[in-house]
């Protein structure tokens, strides 16, 4: 059986682009981190640098861009940029230390207060079953919560 699976373009071929509020420092971290990601899995060959994936998964997170017009404009597969982006979002929360080893550091320095903070990002509606998943109804609005944990130190 032949598989099927061509670039995802459209009938003109054209290329959506992004700009992205996103310093240098942040697009380098998460190259580096990739980088030892790759290396670390043994992973030899990916269809783009690691600096070049750092920068198509914030476009997909935070311009909402669909995996499909991003894979289109730089030649790859869209379950290809998918995967990227689970990836990369991997790495950095696996660096997040657990919230009960966060609390128990907190009250080894004698620490009396923590303040736990959250923050609801908006985001675009998704369309099908991702869609109920990133609803909030009490802001009644689409989009993705940030939690924080800090002391008064």
């Amino acid at each position: 059986m032949k598989k099927n699976n061509p670039l995802a373009e459209g009938p003109d071929g054209l290329v959506c682009t992004a700009r992205l509020p996103l310093s240098s420092a942040t697009l380098n971290y998460l190259a580096g981190l990739m980088r030892g990601h790759l290396k670390k899995i043994g992973s030899r060959w990916r269809a783009l640098p690691a600096g070049k994936i750092a920068g198509i998964v914030p476009a997909v997170l935070r311009c909402d861009q669909r995996p499909g017009d991003l894979a289109g404009g730089n030649r790859v597969h869209r379950t290809t940029v998918t995967r990227w982006v689970r990836e990369v979002v991997g790495l950095p929360a696996a660096r997040a230390p657990r919230l009960d080893r966060a609390l128990k550091k907190i009250a080894r320095k004698g620490g009396g207060v923590v303040l736990l903070d959250g923050s609801l990002i908006r985001t675009r509606r998704r369309t099908g079953a991702e869609n109920r998943k990133n609803y909030s109804g009490k802001t009644t609005c689409h989009g993705l919560l940030v939690i924080a944990l800090t002391d008064d130190q």
